[in-house]
């Protein structure tokens, strides 16, 4: 059975992933802080991204210099893997690169990410498969019959018990109303393991929304600052709104109660007025 080991100090049910991505900017001591802000504010883990600047992104594309000046070698992620253990939050990351992929496969971290972007990257996503790790992965951009075909890689024993699939609209930001929750409910139709969402609309209430489809994962972009400059933080949680989620995300499990057809504690009282055919 998928098995999220989830922070010391997380505080929901659902799985809430706080996605540093590339908002430490390239330094390392920022990284080691937005773990401690996010395990502070009570996320199940963090993530990161792991790659080579040059093998994702052409030196003529338009984010080359952003990706590069952002880019964490392997010793410094291995850093802060050990930073994140010691801490008592789990930190993962997405590969985009298969020298990126057998770096994640020989560390501690359990689980790997594979992004919308690579959903059809059939070569990366059997590599990825081949490791012993738990994998989500996220849907933006693709259609049933890809992902169908993307989810043919797996072998049964990932299907059943080490892959969750994450809804996503990848636009940066996305338009609220745009989000297409229902989405969470049509991959349920199809896959039977953990379905949730990864958000990158501005502000909180998408995210929690996502409780009422179906979504026992929810993955934000996480910053010290929504106002510094780079492509992710406009649509990335700080600490207050991370909060925020975290606490309606308690709030709507508590409203969303059990999936079960029972007499509340609350009916108790007005039992002796149930009537029975006479």
């Amino acid at each position: 059975m998928f098995n999220f080991h989830k922070s010391r100090n997380a505080k929901t049910k659902t799985l809430i992933i706080a996605e540093i991505g590339i908002n430490h900017n390239g330094d390392i001591d920022k990284a080691k802080l937005l773990i401690e802000k996010a395990h502070d504010c009570g996320a199940s883990a963090v993530k990161l991204q792991t790659y080579i600047t040059e093998k994702r992104a052409s030196k003529d594309s338009p984010i080359y210099e952003v990706l590069k000046k952002c880019e964490l070698n392997f010793d410094q992620q291995n850093n802060l893997f050990k930073f994140g253990q010691d801490l008592g939050i789990e930190i993962f990351s997405t590969p985009f690169d298969e020298e990126s992929v057998q770096f994640l496969g020989q560390t501690d971290c359990k689980f790997i990410k594979i992004a919308s972007f690579d959903v059809t990257n059939f070569k990366l996503i059997r590599s990825i498969s081949s490791l012993n790790k738990q994998i989500i992965m996220s849907t933006g951009m693709t259609n049933e019959n890809e992902l169908k075909q993307s989810l043919s890689i797996f072998d049964k024993e990932t299907i059943d018990n080490k892959l969750a699939l994450l809804h996503c609209i990848s636009s940066y930001p996305a338009p609220e109303n745009m989000a297409n929750l229902a989405s969470i409910k049509a991959l349920r139709s199809f896959f039977n393991g953990p379905v949730g969402y990864s958000d990158h609309t501005i502000g909180w209430s998408v995210p929690v929304f996502s409780i009422f489809a179906g979504a026992t994962i929810i993955e934000k972009h996480f910053t010290l600052d929504c106002e510094e400059e780079g492509p992710d933080h406009k649509l990335s949680a700080d600490p207050i709104m991370l909060k925020k989620i975290i606490e309606n995300v308690q709030k709507a499990e508590e409203i969303l109660g059990e999936e079960k057809v029972c007499i509340s504690n609350a009916e108790s009282d007005f039992l002796q007025y149930k009537r029975k055919s006479i």
